[in-house]
């Protein structure tokens, strides 16, 4: 958040920590779309609308959710968030009310329509910055970050549980085949790391290469993160797809983040127009 809307700056790699730790937890709510709004209202250039909202989002007493129409009506735990922020098209408005809130796959995300609202700025400006905030650096930075997070504390619960359980008198952690997948997983794991932390790095010492970055990691992170927990559904048998545990929460969880604020093959097509490559 910037200084002069009483924040501390550009502060990538805390974020990034801070967003690893979210997700090792699988904390609900609009956590990402209040990054997402808060880099959207300082993008946009508006004072009056950046003055209204920044200095209560920067000292952590206001939540905000973000509805995109261009990606889908619904805004995310808004009815969890003290303002919502809807796009739509090039209108930005404060949406007045949460519709009624619907389930969706993940358990722990809920899911609304906004409803009425006034609008807060008009024209070019706002798709810009909507783009920027939703598709590109910020969002990808912090949704990698969850990721990362994510498949961690799913590879470390996976590991402890293959020491515990047992099949013909030893731990089944000790067969082969367990070992190759758990090793594929850390793998995927320390890929994702690396690319998120090269992400957040990116963003706080080469800004210019931040956009690339932001790309690979939201692309690695989403993908490794998915794998991880379809693993963890696999290696935790018939527990696994029980709803009494965790596994399937976090499964969910990983298909959802996949997705929020472009998926990987979006990411990776916006990655190759960027080095001018063509995508097939």
């Amino acid at each position: 958040m910037p200084e002069r809307h009483e924040g501390f700056g550009p502060l990538p790699l805390e974020l990034s920590v801070a967003f690893v730790e979210t997700g090792r937890h699988a904390v609900p709510g609009p956590l990402v779309e209040t990054v997402a709004a808060a880099a959207l209202l300082d993008r946009l250039g508006d004072a009056d609308a950046a003055c209204a909202h920044l200095p209560g989002i920067a000292s952590g007493k206001t939540v905000v959710s973000l509805c995109l129409t261009a990606l889908g009506p619904y805004a995310l735990d808004a009815d969890a968030a003290d303002t919502v922020l809807v796009v739509d098209g090039d209108t930005l408005r404060v949406g007045a009310r949460p519709g009624p809130v619907q389930p969706s796959a993940d358990p722990g995300r809920r899911l609304s329509r906004p409803v009425g609202g006034t609008v807060l700025a008009e024209g070019p400006a706002v798709l810009s910055a909507a783009a920027y905030a939703a598709d590109e650096d910020p969002a990808a930075l912090a949704t990698a970050a969850q990721s990362l997070g994510l498949g961690r504390a799913l590879l470390a619960r996976t590991v402890e549980y293959v020491k515990q359980r047992t099949q013909f008198g030893v731990a089944i952690g000790s067969f082969q085949a367990v070992k190759h997948r758990l090793a594929d997983a850390y793998v995927l794991v320390e890929s994702a790391r690396s690319a998120a932390l090269g992400a957040a790095f990116a963003a706080d010492e080469d800004p210019a290469a931040l956009e690339r970055a932001a790309a690979v990691a939201k692309s690695v992170c989403s993908e490794a993160f998915s794998a991880v927990a379809g693993e963890t559904i696999q290696l935790h048998g018939g527990i696994g797809i029980t709803w009494e545990h965790d596994a399937h929460r976090y499964f969910k969880r990983a298909h959802g983040a996949g997705e929020l604020f472009g998926a990987p093959a979006a990411h990776r097509a916006r990655l190759a127009a960027g080095l001018g490559l063509t995508s097939h």
